[in-house]
């Protein structure tokens, strides 16, 4: 049974910053691609950043709203997955997921629809 379980999330003032992790267990994740979305009140869950588990390539959301500030990275002997967060905003709070997905097709990445595995989410506020 796939698991994958977040952590790290809480209260933070803007302009500080967190690492989420998200623990991955129940199958081999060798060939998958680890995402993480997020989702505000009122809004749709969106797509932040992703890497390859194989390859440690990585892929961010083609906006101005994380690219430079977040980072994703994995820990294979710990079958691990984290998102630093530098100078976070208050636009930033948001419940955070961890997905699962068999593929690492660039152009669909920020398809929800396409992750095969959820977190339950992980909350991250933002104070101004």
């Amino acid at each position: 049974q796939v698991q994958l379980v977040e952590s790290g999330g809480g209260l933070v003032q803007a302009g500080g910053s967190l690492r989420l992790s998200c623990a991955a267990s129940g199958r081999t994740f060798s060939s998958y691609t680890m995402g993480w979305f997020r989702q505000a009140p009122g809004k749709e869950r969106e797509f932040v950043a992703a890497i390859s588990w194989r390859f440690g390539s990585s892929y961010y959301a083609d906006s101005d709203s994380v690219k430079g500030r977040f980072t994703i990275s994995r820990d294979i002997t710990k079958n691990r997955v984290y998102l630093q967060m530098n100078t976070l905003k208050p636009e930033d709070t948001a419940v955070y997921y961890c997905a699962a997905r068999r593929d690492f097709t660039t152009a669909t990445l920020e398809r929800k629809d396409l992750y095969d595995y959820w977190g339950q989410g992980t909350q991250v506020t933002v104070s101004s």
